[in-house]
């Protein structure tokens, strides 16, 4: 079995990367062909557990062991996020502190030199030994000691890339496919996967710091954002998880199983469907959301008439439109 002394090696901190001029990926290597770490927090980037889930599954599909997991006691406030008691494997009761585990494949694949610029979609499904994870509870406090902390092991790992996932609450209907956006601060990436850099200003999230920290560390990010239906936030929502796990599947080289997800996803919708059937205001308002999606969708539509329905659309309801796929509040 591998260990973290496989992965790891005595690479100066990322600070010392920075004064000494070292480059993390170089120019002739295509970064989401090389190891990829995938990332999402539990908490404030994380609406409907969809993004959690999606890497939650990742880790239960995907053959990977811990390599390194963060001190509790340095990031996380326990009267905000509370250990919780149960039963471990052996029938002893335990606790479990709140952390974040980055995760690392049994058998790690060989890192491909170069390759060609145009090959960056090449999908052959064999790339599972190339993805890594870090999953956990968005960090308290000592957020940029936080960062530093992970960014020093995905270098010491030979990270490539890292796509960050999200999901936000957003006034779009529950009964269409699960809008997702895809952006980027790397000029190389957006031109290569042809996605938008996000426009976005206001609070953001630890994943909007580690990916600024980063691109600082020449290691070039992808954010995938997913809108999860406002009125219906209170639970996971499985339809969210499952287009996140398929957007990322068009960027990452590996074949996902999806497990029973698909099956979730459809029971969660028809149980919506029955609380909707019993609520005329509820109805009508998804009715709403339908609509302007419809038109969105639409082959015919415009420029200035999407602007129009757009707009006929907020006057027509009350809700706030705080979080569009347009405009996540993300990396």
């Amino acid at each position: 079995m591998f260990t973290s002394q496989d992965y790891l090696s005595n690479e100066p901190g990322i600070l010392e990367m920075k004064r000494t001029g070292f480059t993390a990926v170089s120019e002739t290597h295509n970064p989401f062909r090389g190891r990829l770490l995938v990332v999402a927090f539990e908490g404030w980037n994380d609406a409907g557990e969809a993004a959690s889930s999606a890497v939650r599954t990742l880790q239960e599909q995907l053959d990977v062991f811990p390599l390194h997991t963060v001190d509790p006691e340095t990031y996380y406030d326990f009267q905000f996020n509370r250990p919780t008691i149960g039963f471990d494997d052996d029938g002893n009761r335990a606790l479990t502190w709140p952390t974040s585990i980055l995760y690392a494949p049994m058998v790690p694949a060989d890192v491909v030199p170069s390759i060609a610029e145009d090959a960056l979609l090449d999908v052959t499904g064999a790339n599972a030994g190339n993805i890594y994870l870090l999953q956990g509870v968005e960090p308290s406090r000592n957020w940029l000691t936080f960062t530093n902390e992970i960014l020093d092991v995905a270098l010491a790992a030979d990270i490539s890339a890292i796509v960050l996932l999200g999901s936000m609450l957003a006034d779009v209907p529950h009964t269409r496919p699960i809008s997702t956006f895809v952006s980027s601060e790397n000029a190389g990436v957006r031109h290569s996967l042809e996605v938008e850099r996000s426009t976005y200003e206001g609070p953001v999230g630890i994943l909007s710091v580690i990916a600024a920290a980063a691109e600082e560390a020449d290691i070039p990010t992808l954010a995938i954002w997913a809108s999860v239906p406002h009125y219906v936030h209170q639970g996971p929502s499985p339809k969210a998880t499952l287009a996140l796990i398929d957007k990322l599947e068009e960027i990452v080289d590996v074949v996902i199983p999806r497990g029973e997800l698909v099956e979730e996803a459809a029971t969660w919708e028809e149980n919506i469907n029955k609380l909707a059937s019993e609520d005329e205001d509820m109805s009508a308002y998804i009715a709403q959301l339908e609509q302007a999606r419809d038109m969105v969708d639409s082959p015919e539509a415009s420029g200035e008439s999407l602007a129009q329905e757009f707009e006929r659309f907020l006057r027509s309801t009350d809700k706030p439109l705080d979080g569009t796929p347009e405009n996540p509040p993300g990396p």
